[in-house]
């Protein structure tokens, strides 16, 4: 995706000691950055709060990494919002948590339209209460006609559920006759995920230190690379975003295979 290189480089203006936007190629970004958001209830309960209030916090965070993708060029931005395994969580931090996806989508609408990012969801929204749901429907109707940046949340999402349903979706394609057993492929199946038309991620990030994927794109992190950071997912912030890219573009990306001279 095509970038404003005087509006980036305002954007990240005021460097920190230790990373600027001159340690970055920007012909060498990734296409796909992902992010698993970890550490909201960990960043309020070291501040003596609920941990429904790190939630609150995590969402400007959100939204400064939208900005930051969407001013760098990043072709898609995916985040891990709710797993399938979240609903085991107190019913109180779950019902705010509904909540607060609702209102913050619709609030977050218009800064979508004015960076012309289309909306795309990951996961099972039919288990979702219907307030929530019917937001999503409308934020989904709403950016369908943007042509920038992808966003996609995955809420009630899980990726052995995701692969499981392409699973049953391709054995009920061979058993009405549209599809021979073996026509059965990786891209057959692919086209059955949550991701189907995106390239997989070239870059996840996971903030709070922890070091597992929890269940989250199995299938299409095969090749991905990983960047881990100790900051609290509210502390998150455009400059770690860089730190990440920076990390990203020191690897040596092989794809199983070896470079030859």
């Amino acid at each position: 995706m095509e970038f404003d290189s005087e509006k980036l480089r305002a954007y990240y203006a005021d460097a920190p000691e230790d990373i600027t936007l001159e340690d970055i190629d920007l012909e060498r970004r990734p296409k796909h950055v992902s992010i698993i958001m970890d550490g909201n209830g960990r960043w309020a309960q070291a501040r003596g709060m609920d941990r429904t209030k790190g939630h609150a916090a995590g969402v400007d965070s959100l939204r400064e990494t939208v900005t930051t993708c969407v001013r760098m060029g990043i072709d898609v931005l995916s985040v891990y919002a709710f797993s399938t395994e979240n609903w085991k969580r107190p019913q109180r931090e779950v019902d705010m948590l509904m909540h607060l996806f609702a209102t913050t989508l619709m609030k977050e609408l218009p800064l979508f339209h004015q960076e012309n990012v289309q909306l795309r969801f990951f996961g099972d929204l039919t288990a979702l209460p219907k307030k929530t749901y019917d937001v999503f429907m409308e934020g989904l109707e709403e950016t369908k006609g943007n042509t920038g940046m992808i966003f996609a949340l995955a809420v009630n999402y899980g990726s052995r559920a995701e692969i499981t349903r392409a699973a049953q979706m391709l054995a009920q394609d061979v058993l009405e006759g549209s599809l021979k057993v073996e026509e059965i492929s990786q891209a057959a199946l692919e086209s059955y995920l949550y991701t189907a038309g995106l390239p997989d991620p070239d870059l996840l990030i996971r903030s709070s230190g922890e070091l597992r994927l929890s269940n989250y794109l199995l299938w299409q992190l095969a090749y991905t690379e990983f960047y881990v950071t100790d900051t609290y997912w509210p502390d998150f912030d455009r400059w770690e975003f860089l730190r990440a890219i920076r990390a990203y573009q020191s690897r040596d990306r092989r794809f199983g295979g070896v470079k030859t001279k």
